[in-house]
């Protein structure tokens, strides 16, 4: 009976979030970045310097998602949610750990080492999706949107204190991706949206592009409380790579997957 009620409510395979199981996957979210934190103290390293390598690993994640939405993979429990999290999450961790190694012994810094094991990692998947073809339409239309918009943002860096800290600006225009992801997905290809807070203001205005604000308003307010309130430097920055990493995971998974549906 339990088995059956975990696997229901967590590690089912249908698409889609319920509000219990996204507080759950929040309360569980916190955990692990508590735990990291106490990895990086111990390896006396800044999370920070992790928000470029890490794209990779991203990528690969989030194509791999993509991919399976395509039904070009398998839809089975290692690639769906929350086990692709945890495979991603394990396999990060375990190469953090290894890239260290690698650093004292040698003259490469960890950051690249994670880089470049990541982005040996994405090979596969952008060949696939190569062969597989995308909408080159749609493609430039969504990097078009979030070209410019970023855009908007890059300019105010210098007259806005909170973008100019460090880390801040990449936060913001990764959840700007992700709300361009849905919003081209949504409003202009049907699409629906499967978590459950941007569903109800996403049905309350009729339009996905309630995104933006709604994306930008909070993540700029999460950012100033904890660039106010969150004084220790390795739980501040740890903080902003974990947001980081929620914007551009679905928002490269929402565009891969947009864009290999209509090719």
């Amino acid at each position: 009976m339990i088995k059956d009620f975990i696997m229901d409510n967590f590690f089912y395979l249908h698409p889609g979030y319920t509000t219990f199981n996204t507080i759950i996957f929040g309360l569980v979210l916190g955990l692990i970045i508590l735990g990291i934190i106490k990895i990086f103290d111990v390896l006396d390293k800044d999370p920070l310097d992790l928000i470029y390598p890490l794209i990779p690993i991203i990528v690969f994640g989030s194509t791999s998602r993509a991919l399976v939405d395509n039904g070009i993979y398998p839809r089975i429990h290692l690639l769906a949610t929350p086990g692709i999290y945890i495979f991603i999450g394990l396999m990060t961790i375990v190469l953090l750990l290894a890239s260290i190694i690698v650093e004292k012994h040698s003259d490469v810094k960890y950051q690249n080492v994670i880089a470049i094991a990541g982005s040996a990692m994405c090979i596969p998947n952008i060949v696939l999706i190569i062969f597989h073809g995308i909408n080159l339409k749609v493609t430039l239309l969504e990097l078009f949107l979030f070209v410019v918009i970023s855009a908007i943002f890059i300019l105010l860096k210098n007259k806005m204190e909170l973008l100019r800290t460090r880390g801040n600006l990449e936060v913001l225009l990764a959840h700007v991706f992700d709300a361009t992801s849905t919003f081209v997905a949504m409003d202009f290809f049907g699409y629906y949206e499967q978590h459950v807070l941007p569903t109800l203001l996403i049905n309350f205005t009729h339009t996905a592009f309630v995104m933006y604000p709604l994306k930008i308003g909070v993540i700029i307010l999460i950012l100033y409380i904890i660039d106010s309130q969150v004084n220790d430097k390795l739980a501040n920055n740890m903080l902003k790579l974990s947001i980081f990493i929620l914007g551009l995971a679905p928002g490269i998974r929402n565009f891969t997957t947009l864009i290999l549906s209509l090719a």
